[in-house]
């Protein structure tokens, strides 16, 4: 389970999240919605221990975040931020494999346990296929899922997500997606994942909060957020152009 509470955070001593607080149980898939600009990658950094927090609390299952090392976080949390991966000349596979990175040691060295999960890890996420294949000669979609693997084999109890569909087609977007369910489901993995495609959002998640201007304007499941009232105050949609491209 993942918990906060009463964050706050920013960049230069300028806060950007404000007195946020929400949690994520395990099986859940909990969304991140708002406009461009809002704080949704912040939180997620913050949760990564890429930022750190001005004041306020993160618990990984009842313990809270400072006291854990990075390299225990690592277990725990497998986090994809917007950046794109550009790996030089790594197969598919080679790439899956940085999620042992975690158990493997100094060396890096994977022992049957660690190919396990891996092969695992890319059977679950259809890329076995691409195993082979250079990561960089692979299509979007096809990174994407070798991403999800890589986060996947990590065997992480929470995962986030930064906008991971940003790159996809619509077919692609959904393929992911009932991937990622299956997975949180299977596997009872905590998610966390920042989306702009609230349509899917309102489809795929269990509980949906919403960011604007760095704090959480309402929270609940999508059948309590997603109502035209709470749509068009969260992204500033005059009424006529609601009604005239989402009814």
């Amino acid at each position: 389970m993942l918990s906060v509470k009463e964050l706050f955070a920013g960049y230069d001593k300028k806060t950007v999240i404000s007195d946020m607080s929400f949690e994520v149980r395990s099986g859940e898939i909990l969304s991140l919605i708002g406009p461009n600009g809002a704080g949704k990658s912040t939180v997620l950094k913050v949760i990564a221990k890429y930022l750190e927090k001005q004041k306020g609390f993160v618990y990984i299952d009842n313990t809270e975040q400072e006291s854990i090392s990075r390299a225990e976080l690592a277990k725990k949390l497998s986090v994809t931020l917007t950046e794109r991966i550009r790996p030089e000349l790594m197969t598919c596979r080679e790439v899956v494999e940085t999620g042992r990175y975690p158990y493997t040691g100094a060396f890096g060295r994977l022992n049957e346990q660690d190919k396990r999960a891996v092969e695992q890890a890319m059977e679950e996420t259809a890329t076995l296929e691409l195993a082979d294949e250079l990561f960089n000669r692979v299509s979007d979609g096809q990174r994407q899922r070798v991403i999800l693997a890589k986060a996947i084999c990590q065997q992480p109890q929470i995962l986030a997500l930064d906008e991971p569909t940003s790159y996809l087609d619509i077919r692609h977007k959904i393929a992911f997606f009932e991937t990622l369910h299956r997975l949180a489901k299977q596997r009872g993995i905590a998610v966390i994942i920042s989306m702009h495609e609230i349509e899917l959002a309102r489809i795929i998640s269990d509980k949906v909060v919403c960011i604007k201007n760095g704090e959480v304007t309402d929270s609940g499941t999508p059948e309590e957020i997603f109502t035209p009232q709470k749509i068009m105050r969260l992204y500033d949609i005059p009424e006529e152009l609601y009604k005239k491209y989402f009814e």
